[in-house]
């Protein structure tokens, strides 16, 4: 398809509260209904960016994923946002990409903010995903993964681009600002693909206010959507010739220098 219509929630949580933050997303989910494909949350949408994950991690088969699986089915929609998961002994902020089939996808956030200590409590993930619908491919990451510009990188496969739209669920602060917006903008001008930040808003349970700032950026780097301090749900068109049209009259990737990703 030449486009893809996506919607962003920008909005408060409550900080380690997983049914109070299930039942406020389905409200804003139930307004979306037959006016958007794709559905993104921001990062731990059922508690906040918590430090524990021993007593708010959940599995796989778990309320807030079975909630996920529901909320897809009902509004016939693909919902996506990371939470808190424990899987074999260990704890990872996952990403999941719910389809409305109840099939689905999922990312483990790479790179841990260890300011904060998440890498003494989180394992981190070591592959991409990179998951398509309807012609389009999106990359799926997670907030921190923001600052590190390699795992983001576009490849070329068979000449053309791995993917199209480059997402980041985020928890990031307000006095870090700044850099999330540069680096939002930054990511979708080197890649030339659309970029999509989804952050929260509000302050959180260890006191640090969060500004929002989701932002849909095109492939030359202009701005779609911004929002700073408001709740937001903002729903968009994106427009696959026009990617192509960016793509083609200024070939850049061509250019890029070939690598390959080593994870451990």
């Amino acid at each position: 398809m030449s486009t893809i219509t996506i919607s962003l929630v920008q909005t408060t949580l409550h900080w380690e509260n997983k049914g109070a933050n299930r039942q406020h997303f389905e409200e804003k989910i139930a307004s979306l209904v037959g006016k958007t494909q794709v559905v993104f949350l921001p990062e731990m949408f059922t508690t906040g960016f918590s430090m524990n994950p021993s007593q708010l991690a959940e599995k796989m088969d778990g309320e807030s994923v079975t909630w996920m699986k529901k909320m897809a089915a009902q509004y016939r929609l693909i919902l996506t946002g990371s939470l808190i998961i424990e899987e074999g002994g260990h704890y990872f902020n996952r990403l999941i990409w719910m389809l409305p089939t109840g099939d689905f996808g999922y990312y483990d956030k790479r790179h841990l903010f260890a300011f904060a200590g998440e890498d003494q409590h989180y394992t981190a993930g070591n592959k991409r995903l990179i998951t398509a619908v309807n012609g389009w491919r999106f990359n799926l990451q997670v907030c921190y993964d923001l600052r590190f510009p390699v795992w983001a990188r576009q490849q070329i496969s068979n000449g053309e681009p791995e993917y199209d739209v480059l997402v980041y669920v985020a928890n990031w602060p307000e006095r870090r600002r700044q850099a999330w917006t540069t680096l939002l903008q930054a990511r979708a001008i080197e890649n030339q693909c659309y970029v999509i930040g989804v952050n929260r808003i509000g302050e959180d349970g260890k006191g640090i206010y969060h500004s929002g700032d989701s932002m849909v950026i095109d492939p030359l780097g202009e701005i779609l959507f911004a929002q700073k301090d408001q709740e937001a749900i903002h729903t968009l068109t994106l427009n696959k010739v026009r990617l192509t049209e960016i793509r083609q009259s200024l070939p850049f990737l061509k250019d890029g220098d070939g690598f390959g990703l080593m994870t451990s």
